[in-house]
């Protein structure tokens, strides 16, 4: 997630025109008071907390409004140099058309209501795997993704601008165009893991989780809600849509903020532990070039690091093999050739380890792969002279 002000200029430009209504929209969200205006004309917006006499903006109600395009000129050149915070925000949401997510944090101000820098950093982090929870959720339910998905998800997240928000807290906000989906599953998934924390602290039982999977919660999303809640003694998220792409179907219009306490923390917990135990294995044929070898003897069975070119939704696999698959992992490894293996891929740490592997062989590649796996090999010898143990020695037998 980056901040509008990493991008050249400190505010993103507004392009093209600008519909009134999601100006006044987004005026309204953040604050700003409509103080009258000639109805059905133009409206006049003072901004929160009135920042002087002579503050406002006039924005026309719609483009049919002879002089709405000097007025809407006006109003964002108003907005580029006002000293409100808020004033950003909208310029920032009318650059690119944006679901926001903010969250808040109960802790403990600094002096004139300051935050800490690793308060900071803290709520930022939690912040960032919440959004990724939601966009592994997007692409499917799941108990735990671990990494699968997870490049893809993260590469929807890409645009995410970020901004620490008024009264404290973060704001990120979401491109609709390419991750209104991510939001969508995230606003589904803090309401039923909400519903499924209360019903865990009411009756003793957990079964209220198995249920909210379908809904987007994940033993990801558990684990970012520990991460923003410890610490603190309390936390809020909060979403809004944005106005120029609607309200998404099967949701309010002005969703309610979702409050977590640490009183919820043991059941978040629990709830994370359960979906790490729960994932099931399933039967894989993976197709990997070896990157790393390891065997505590020169010969006999060892371990083997795959990265992953096909068959999983997973970057990297580690495999057992006996010593004759060894053996042919190794050979390929030398001369550049990735492998094919099948067994059981299991839940351990997010679907990266294949159990009982079978069938290992080596698979021919065209010439421009075969090329950059040799690279690879040569930036990573260092990985390979283990294969014989703890100390450097010949390529496998």
């Amino acid at each position: 997630m980056r901040r509008p002000d990493e991008e050249p200029g400190s505010i993103p430009p507004v392009p093209g025109p600008v519909d009134p209504a999601v100006l006044g929209a987004l005026l309204r969200r953040h604050g700003w008071h409509r103080r009258g205006g000639a109805p059905g004309r133009y409206a006049r917006w003072t901004p929160p907390g009135a920042a002087g006499p002579g503050t406002s903006l006039l924005v026309p109600e719609s483009r049919a409004y002879p002089d709405s395009d000097d007025l809407i000129g006006e109003a964002l050149t108003a907005l580029a140099r006002s000293a409100a915070p808020s004033a950003r925000d909208v310029l920032v949401s009318l650059a690119v058309p944006s679901d926001e997510v903010r969250w808040w944090r109960e802790v403990p101000e600094g002096p004139a209501g300051t935050a800490s820098w690793a308060e900071q950093e803290h709520l930022r982090g939690a912040a960032h795997r919440m959004l990724l929870a939601g966009a592994l959720a997007a692409r499917g339910p799941a108990g735990h993704h671990g990494a699968r998905h997870r490049r893809q998800a993260l590469a929807c997240l890409d645009g995410v601008l970020v901004e620490p928000a008024r009264g404290g807290g973060l704001t990120a906000f979401v491109p609709a165009a390419t991750a209104r989906a991510a939001v969508v599953q995230l606003y589904a998934a803090l309401n039923a893991v909400r519903d499924a924390v209360d019903y865990q602290r009411t009756t003793g039982g957990m079964e209220a989780f198995d249920a909210a999977v379908n809904a987007g919660v994940s033993r990801e999303l558990t684990e970012s809600l520990v991460a923003l809640v410890r610490g603190s003694e309390g936390a809020r998220v909060a979403l809004a849509w944005a106005p120029g792409a609607g309200v998404p179907e099967g949701c309010a219009a002005r969703p309610e903020p979702v409050d977590f306490s640490p009183g919820d923390l043991p059941a978040l917990r629990a709830a994370g532990g359960r979906y790490l135990g729960g994932e099931p294995s399933v039967s894989v044929r993976v197709t990997g070039a070896v990157v790393r070898l390891r065997r505590p003897e020169p010969r006999g069975p060892g371990l083997v690091r795959l990265r992953v070119l096909a068959g999983a939704e997973v970057a990297h696999v580690r495999v057992e093999l006996d010593e004759e698959a060894y053996r042919i992992a190794g050979h390929a490894h030398l001369v550049g050739l990735p492998i094919r293996v099948v067994g059981r891929l299991e839940s351990r740490d997010g679907f990266r380890r294949i159990r009982g592997a079978h069938d290992v062989a080596p698979v021919q590649v065209d010439d421009a792969e075969r090329d950059r796996l040799m690279k690879s090999l040569q930036e990573n010898v260092d990985f390979f002279e283990e294969a014989c143990g703890t100390e450097a020695g010949p390529a496998p037998q």
